[in-house]
């Protein structure tokens, strides 16, 4: 069965998608059988919209895949290609991607998805927000009907639904949270500043024992604030 999950990070989702895919491809889930590994021929696929999910669900993934025999390797922009295309070419059995570059693969025929057998679409309302759902629609229909499509989003916003609609065949819900379900593990703060006192806010808020994440809008302004700090 086709399978539209709900849930918010960190709800445990990664796993409960890995161990039914590994089990399945590698012939240990009931009425499943082993594919043999071919180049350029992936037999399950997993999206994700960032290189840094990607990598994450990866390390995920891959001890689980390697216990069952199976070999996994990860795709994303901003990298030269050559490493992944030696990996897809020496034969792997899950692939791991982001949108963008795993399209470039198909277009120069470096990669088919005729042999998948299960597709994850991983935080679809986060490739919604950031653009990548025609995408996701042209890598979709590249896939086999009527081959395991799961796909996890916390909210159907956006598109999402139209994705549903359009590749999840009677799916089974699941959902570790209420839709609306509110985040009650973190307090949000809104801070207005004069630009002559942002510096010494910047400094109150990176001061302190505990460990802090502070974004900027540009990589100068980065190197700048780290500098400083």
């Amino acid at each position: 069965r086709d399978v539209l999950g709900r849930g918010r990070t960190g709800s445990g989702k990664t796993v409960a998608f890995a161990l039914p895919l590994v089990s399945r491809l590698a012939g240990l889930a009931p009425g499943s059988s082993r594919v043999s590994r071919r180049a350029n021929r992936p037999t399950g696929l997993v999206l994700a919209p960032t290189r840094e999910l990607a990598t994450q669900i990866d390390r995920t993934v891959a001890p689980l895949a390697k216990a069952a025999g199976l070999n996994t390797t990860v795709i994303f922009g901003g990298v030269s290609q050559k490493h992944q295309e030696k990996a897809l070419a020496n034969g792997v059995d899950i692939v791991v991607a982001c949108p963008g570059r795993l399209e470039d693969l198909i277009k120069q025929g470096l990669l088919t998805l005729d042999d998948v057998r299960v597709t994850v679409l991983d935080e679809a309302d986060h490739m919604a927000d950031m653009g990548f759902l025609p995408v996701v629609t042209r890598i979709l229909s590249k896939t086999p009907q009527g081959s395991q499509r799961l796909l996890f989003s916390a909210t159907l916003d956006n598109g999402v639904d139209v994705l549903v609609k359009k590749f999840l065949k009677d799916p089974v819900l699941h959902s570790a949270d209420n839709a609306q379900a509110a985040v009650t593990t973190m307090d949000h703060q809104v801070l207005v500043t004069h630009a002559d006192d942002k510096q010494a806010l910047i400094e109150a808020l990176a001061s302190g024992t505990g460990r802090r994440m502070m974004f900027t809008r540009t990589k100068y302004r980065a190197k700048k604030m780290a500098k400083k700090l």
